[in-house]
């Protein structure tokens, strides 16, 4: 994936996101589904996050940033901030 389709995935996960949100205040999926959804929303938008940094990071250093990877949950999800 290149920048602006990164990009393109994180805006469609934060409307899937509002969407779920407006889900739960009308009725149609409980509490725990909202919670579920939103959590792999959350782990796949850091992960989207991290690979635009890494893909920054390697065009800054004069390196191809297709070689930039998506990086597994247990290390995106272990990141301090």
């Amino acid at each position: 994936m290149d920048d602006p389709q990164i990009l393109d995935r994180i805006r469609s996960m934060v409307e899937t996101e509002h969407a779920l949100r407006d889900q739960l205040a009308q009725g149609r999926i409980t509490a725990e589904e909202e919670q579920q959804l939103l959590h792999a929303i959350e782990v796949e938008l850091d992960q989207c996050w991290d690979l635009l940094r890494q893909r920054r990071a390697r065009r800054d250093a004069r390196e191809d940033p297709n070689a930039a990877a998506v990086r597994p949950e247990r290390e995106v999800e272990g990141y301090q901030q």
